[in-house]
């Protein structure tokens, strides 16, 4: 070989090298471009946790090029274990296997103290076949990503099957961590908003939030031209339990209805505290059929549920209005809650424990309740005076007592 060829294969060499270090770079400037830009569109979800989840989830496929990924996380900020529960997609989980793990167990606080992306098999050999959950090796993960911010698990992230059946490298897993620190922080700042946002009794949103939302919701419902609907609950003889049983009871039947609710419910509809023995419910694109279905759900779950307080069987029934609003025809947030309430009121005036959809004729809970003071007052003034002896003798009339508002329980 002449050495003009030589020379002019080494700068081949040369040039070849220098390309595929530049094309590196390259694709880096690219990857860290679209961790700013998943950063913003994770900003953007934090007040839903469903709707960041999902963003993370999609995220994870699209950049990782895998068939499936799923999420870990707490239910509420005050949880004892991760679970599942819907988030994810292109996983299978096994019907027999209850997809949750403690926050404090072996695997958790492995994770813990780790900043490191793992396979199945480098698990079992750090922590012991015996000590990796059975909820995780069921779903035949590709790669277990732990969701930390400031030295807090904040949930686990899992990737499913490759499309490309080859080794993560070293990159990738690096790029998945710097992804997972992003969708860490992102759901640590969800877990604020929830702690201010959260009614602490029952673990159900706060009513000014609720509105902040169903606002947002109906918005989007015109512009989309979606059904949505919304229920308001009413526990039937609340005081009763107060009462008879002390207010730690009461606290108990709040607790124990706010349970079933939020597990009657979608992860998409919102369900909240309105005030004292009043819930709230938001279901996102559900029309009224659907609606009154949900509302007989929960309202049938209710009164079939055990409730046992101290030795002492309750039995519990809630009323239910149902409202749905017409994207033609769109109105606020609070006249939307205002129907459902009406249609709850007539559920209570019709013998409570039953569900009732609002019809725009319905009368207003206030004329309802002036109707109501109206015909008390005259069937008083039809009953004959009761007439008394006063102690010196003398005849006296008693006079009309005002009768007192009707109260919905």
């Amino acid at each position: 070989m002449e050495f003009e060829d030589l020379t002019n294969m080494f700068a081949q060499e040369e040039d070849n090298s220098s390309s595929s270090v530049i094309a590196d770079y390259e694709k880096q400037i690219f990857d860290y471009k679209q961790l700013i830009q998943i950063s913003m569109s994770l900003s953007s979800t934090i007040l839903d946790l469903t709707k960041l989840i999902e963003t993370i989830n999609y995220t994870t496929l699209a950049q990782m090029r895998t068939l499936g990924a799923g999420m870990f996380v707490m239910r509420t900020f005050d949880s004892n274990t991760f679970s599942l529960d819907d988030n994810y997609t292109g996983l299978e989980p096994d019907a027999n296997i209850e997809y949750e793990i403690p926050v404090n167990c072996k695997f958790t606080n492995f994770l813990t103290e780790q900043n490191k992306t793992f396979t199945i098999p480098e698990l079992k050999t750090a922590i012991g076949n015996e000590n990796l959950p059975v909820q995780i090796s069921s779903l035949k993960p590709t790669l277990i990503i732990p969701l930390k911010q400031k030295n807090r698990l904040n949930g686990v992230l899992l990737l499913g099957e490759q499309i490309i059946s080859e080794p993560y490298t070293e990159y990738e897993r690096e790029w998945i961590l710097m992804l997972a620190s992003l969708a860490a922080i992102a759901i640590n700042n969800t877990s604020l908003i929830e702690q201010t946002t959260t009614d602490m009794m029952t673990h159900l949103k706060l009513k000014t939030y609720f509105y902040t939302v169903l606002e947002e919701k109906i918005e989007t419902s015109v512009n989309e031209d979606l059904q949505l609907s919304v229920l308001m609950l009413d526990i039937d003889f609340f005081k009763k339990f107060n009462d008879t049983y002390g207010h730690a009871c009461g606290d108990y039947v709040l607790q124990s209805i706010s349970k079933i609710i939020a597990r009657e419910i979608r992860g998409q509809d919102l369900a909240g505290r309105y005030g004292g023995e009043e819930f709230v419910v938001m279901l996102y694109k559900t029309d009224s059929k659907a609606a009154i279905s949900v509302a007989e759900r929960i309202r049938s779950a209710i009164e079939t549920e055990k409730y046992v307080y101290e030795g002492s069987e309750l039995h519990v029934t809630i009323s239910i209005g149902v409202a749905t609003l017409d994207s033609k025809e769109p109105i606020s947030a609070k006249l939307l809650v205002e129907y459902a309430d009406r249609a709850l009121y007539q559920s209570k005036e019709n013998g409570r424990n039953r569900v009732t959809l609002a019809s725009k004729d319905m009368p207003s809970v206030k004329d309802n309740l002036a109707a109501n003071e109206n015909k008390k007052n005259a069937d008083s003034e039809k009953k004959p005076e009761t007439k008394k002896r006063s102690k010196s003798g003398a005849k006296t009339t008693k006079s009309k007592s005002t009768s007192k508002t009707k109260s919905k329980e």
